[in-house]
């Protein structure tokens, strides 16, 4: 090579190294504009991919990279700045918006929507009732049998099965359920949502713990999550207050907005991108401004946040 070909190689590398070192903020932007990259707890990936897949169609040049994880994980990779956008079933606390603060980002959150647990068992098993009493002594390990519950025709080992260890579920088992203290008794994850299911299947003496929205036979399937009719497993009735039939609700949306059914939790969005224009930033008034909110109530069993009007309806 030549001494003045060499001397314009090393001019031209000087320059790009020049121009890429200027403002890197702006090439990060060039780079990742497009990316929706969010972290999300496994209970909400239905719903989630079906508002993906329309955010997909109406921004086709925006890539859609989800993580469904523990709820543990998504707000750990959110903080690490591994994902700049996170769905939990809380807002970020004071002290994590400031540990954000402190790497020069900011933090927005909004609740999107209220989902519901439902309780599931074994298609043979009768036992469909239980009160919110008897499944706060299940997790404190007072009741560890059938036969100690109220309404029951079983006995034998009763275990109560939920997804994974740092999932919202056991969250709110632990705040809600058991005042903040460890699950005793017999309760035991299982890995997913999915294998919850599975494991009712197969086990007619186990209660499934899963969001309400994973009762579905396939994606869409909107008939099915309204009747909760034609499942591989039987959705128990959840009692506030005695054994009054009208004590005992499933978690239908009508139910999650009356306040009548009991195990209720908020969804939030969390972003800390500081971008205005992102896809990730568009992504998350998607699903708080009115297309998402549509999406929500009417192909899951969330209850989205957006005010609903609830009326009594006389059939003929």
């Amino acid at each position: 090579i030549s001494m003045r070909k060499f001397t314009f190689l090393l001019l031209l590398t000087a320059l790009l190294a020049t121009a890429c070192g200027t403002n890197p903020k702006a090439a990060y932007e060039e780079l990742h504009e497009d990316d929706v990259h969010f972290a999300a707890d496994e209970s909400f990936q239905p719903i989630l991919t079906e508002l993906s897949d329309l955010y997909a169609l109406r921004k086709p040049e925006a890539t859609l990279l989800p993580v469904y994880c523990s709820e543990d994980s998504a707000v750990k990779l959110l903080l690490k700045d591994s994902v700049r956008m996170a769905i939990t079933t809380h807002p970020l606390n004071d002290k994590q918006k400031e540990f954000v603060g402190s790497h020069n980002l900011s933090v927005t959150q909004s609740k999107i929507a209220y989902d519901a647990f439902a309780l599931i068992v074994n298609k043979a098993n009768t036992d469909t009732v239980i009160n919110l009493d008897e499944l706060r002594a299940i997790v404190q390990g007072r009741i560890t049998d059938w036969k100690q519950l109220e309404v029951t025709h079983r006995s034998g080992k009763l275990s109560l099965v939920f997804d994974a260890s740092g999932s919202s579920t056991v969250r709110y088992m632990k705040d809600s359920l058991n005042g903040g203290k460890e699950l005793k008794g017999n309760i035991f994850a299982q890995g997913s949502n999915l294998k919850v299911i599975q494991a009712v299947k197969e086990n007619p003496n186990v209660i499934g713990v899963v969001s309400t929205d994973w009762l579905r036979q396939e994606k869409g399937d909107t008939t099915v999550i309204k009747s909760f009719q034609d499942l591989d497993v039987h959705v128990m009735l959840v009692g506030k207050v005695g054994k009054k039939a009208n004590d005992w609700q499933r978690p239908y949306q009508y139910y999650i907005a009356t306040g009548e059914y009991p195990l209720v939790r908020s969804v939030w969005a969390i972003t800390t991108d500081p971008r205005t224009r992102s896809a990730l930033k568009s992504f998350y008034f998607f699903l708080k401004d009115n297309v998402g909110q549509r999406v929500i109530c009417n192909s899951s069993q969330l209850l989205p946040r957006n005010q609903v009007q609830v009326r009594e309806v006389s059939v003929q």
